[in-house]
């Protein structure tokens, strides 16, 4: 990640995203676009066109080889900027704010957006999705919904994890506790900030009161045909108010061949933590039934 992308994003040009944009376009057929398919998406000639290049190498969004042909290819710096340009222009995003957090998956940032009639500026939090930085066969391993292909990339692995957590956001708020989805676009999200602190961090007052309100919004995802996937102490919040469960890319359907396995080892991590930390002991079995919510 750029360690300042609002003074970078600030920095560049109309000119300078259509670039970025036409490596974006040419990667779905080349490893390496080759500088003239460049020009012909830009329309820049390849001096005016070599100028731009040198400059967002020299910021880090690019990467470059000469053999056996000149190509370039975006990494996710200059991915990132991509999709908050268009966040940007569609008024979900007006400012970026400081690094939250960086995940194996995802980098979290702070940012603001402008409340619908002026009314304001509405804190906001910004998602990087991160999927494939690490490894390919790990990722595609790890998530049904890339089973069966063949071929992709890490822009790929990247955005379809965005839009798919994104849709269900969408899908449980606000019917269940989740951050309420703003926008997306790219390998970004744009969603309201979950109230209070993370649960592995915080010590509650009423053990026996926050277990059963996980456990409720586990039950209401449950009857919208969601499993979480990869539900622990990490990726819940509590407040004074109750509860908030976040990261939703691995989710599966209720259909799924393995929503039983992953329903039961969602609430297991849960119960396990309880005991853990409070000494609160419930039966797995027992909470893994949500009829009740069907």
């Amino acid at each position: 990640m750029l360690e300042d992308i609002s003074s970078v994003f600030m920095s560049l040009e109309p000119r300078d995203f259509r670039v970025l944009t036409g490596i974006e376009v040419g990667m779905k057929y080349h490893e390496w676009v080759p500088v003239e398919e460049v020009s012909r998406y830009t329309k820049l000639d390849l001096g005016q066109l070599h100028y731009v290049l040198k400059n967002l190498g020299i910021k880090g969004l690019l990467k470059r080889q000469t053999q056996p042909y000149e190509g370039y290819r975006i990494y996710f710096e200059g991915y990132d900027l991509l999709a908050l340009n268009a966040l940007v222009k569609r008024g979900s995003l007006s400012a970026i704010g400081e690094e939250l957090g960086v995940g194996k998956e995802s980098v979290v940032y702070e940012g603001l957006r402008e409340m619908v009639g002026g009314l304001g500026q509405q804190p906001v939090i910004l998602k990087f999705h991160r999927e494939g930085r690490t490894s390919f066969k790990q990722v595609k391993r790890k998530r049904e919904h890339l089973d069966g292909l063949q071929h992709f990339s890490w822009i790929y692995a990247a955005r379809l994890a965005a839009k798919r957590e994104f849709e269900v956001m969408q899908r449980l708020y606000p019917g269940v506790s989740v951050p309420e989805p703003v926008d997306h676009n790219r390998n970004v999200i744009v969603m309201a900030i979950a109230e209070g602190g993370e649960l592995s961090k915080t010590r509650v007052v009423d053990p026996e009161w926050y277990l059963d309100m996980i456990l409720e919004q586990v039950g209401l995802a449950y009857a919208k045909g969601v499993v979480h996937g990869d539900l622990s102490e990490y990726n819940i919040f509590v407040s004074d108010e109750g509860v908030t469960l976040i990261d939703w890319p691995q989710y599966v359907e209720v259909g799924n061949e393995r929503a039983g396995e992953l329903l039961e080892r969602d609430v297991g991590n849960v119960l396990a933590f309880f005991k853990r930390k409070y000494g609160v002991e419930r039966d797995v079995g027992m909470m893994t039934d949500f009829k009740q919510f069907l």
